[in-house]
C-alpha cells in the first residue's frame, strides 16, 4: 500500500489559533486513491524547522503533502524552506513569471516572486489563487487556503492513485469501550491485516463507541465487518 505524509505549516497552526483542516481533508481524500497516510505534522513558519523535517521524514513515504506558506507575505517562506531541504537554488521559471505579471497587473513584480522555485521543482496549477504549488522529487507543495488546496489537489488527484481505494465500514454502539474491547482484539488477530479502530464519546445519554475498520482488500473488509457486526451486536 502507498503511504503519505502531510505537512501543515503555519504559526496559526502549531499555537491552536487556526484548526487543521487541510490535514484531515488530505487524508480523507488520499484513502480512496489507495494512499495510506502514515504522519501528518504541523510546523511554524520557520525555514529551518521546515527543511529538517522535509529532510528527514520525505524519503520514508511515498508521497509527502505540504500545505502552507506560499503567499508574499513576510511569513510565507516555504519555496525557500522546501529549495533549503533540497540544497538547491530558488530560480525564476520564465514562463510562469510572465503568466502571473500578466494576470496582476496592478502589482506584477509582486506576483512574479511567487515563481521563483527550487531547482527542478515542477509547477502546480492554482485553479482558485494566484500563489502556484509546485513538486520536487516526491515533496507535493499546495496552498495553504483550504479552498485553493482543495482545488489544486482535486486537479492532481490522480498523480496520487495506487491500487485499490482504502475502503471504511462504521458503526456507533451505545456501550462502553471496555465492554466491546474483546471483539475487536479479536477481530484484530483473525484479521491483521485490517485496522481497526474505536472512539469513544460520553454524553447525557451515556457512553457510546463508533467502531471503525479499514482496509484496501473489499473481501477481507466485508468478512471483518460482518463478523464484527455479529459479534459487537451481542455484547452492546
Amino acid at each position: 500500500m502507498a503511504t503519505a505524509a502531510i505537512l501543515t505549516i503555519g504559526n496559526e497552526l502549531v499555537s491552536g489559533d487556526v484548526p487543521n483542516t487541510n490535514g484531515s481533508w488530505l487524508a480523507k481524500r488520499l484513502a480512496p486513491l489507495g494512499v495510506e497516510t502514515r504522519l501528518l505534522a504541523s510546523v511554524p513558519d520557520e525555514i529551518e524547522t521546515i527543511a529538517e523535517l522535509v529532510r528527514r521524514e520525505a524519503p520514508r513515504f511515498d508521497f509527502f503533502i505540504v500545505t502552507g506558506g506560499l503567499g508574499g507575505t513576510p511569513d510565507d517562506l516555504t519555496r525557500e524552506a522546501l529549495a533549503h531541504a533540497f540544497a538547491t537554488p530558488q530560480e525564476e521559471i520564465p514562463d510562469l513569471a510572465a503568466e502571473l505579471r500578466a494576470r496582476f497587473v496592478a502589482d506584477p513584480e509582486y506576483a512574479a516572486r511567487w515563481a521563483a522555485l527550487p531547482r527542478g521543482a515542477r509547477p502546480l496549477v492554482n485553479p482558485l489563487g494566484g500563489a502556484p504549488g509546485f513538486a520536487i522529487e516526491n515533496v507535493y507543495v499546495l496552498p495553504g487556503l483550504p479552498s485553493e488546496m482543495e482545488a489544486m489537489f482535486d486537479s492532481i488527484a490522480e498523480v496520487f492513485r495506487r491500487g485499490g481505494p482504502i475502503g471504511a465500514w462504521r458503526r456507533t454502539y451505545r456501550t462502553g469501550e471496555s465492554v466491546i474491547a474483546p471483539a475487536l482484539i479479536e477481530a484484530g488477530r483473525r484479521w491483521p491485516g485490517v485496522l481497526v479502530g474505536s472512539y469513544p464519546t460520553f454524553g447525557p445519554g451515556g457512553p457510546t463507541v463508533e467502531v471503525v475498520v479499514k482496509s484496501s482488500d473489499p473481501d477481507e473488509l466485508r468478512d471483518v465487518s460482518s463478523w464484527l457486526e455479529s459479534a459487537l451486536e451481542q455484547r452492546s
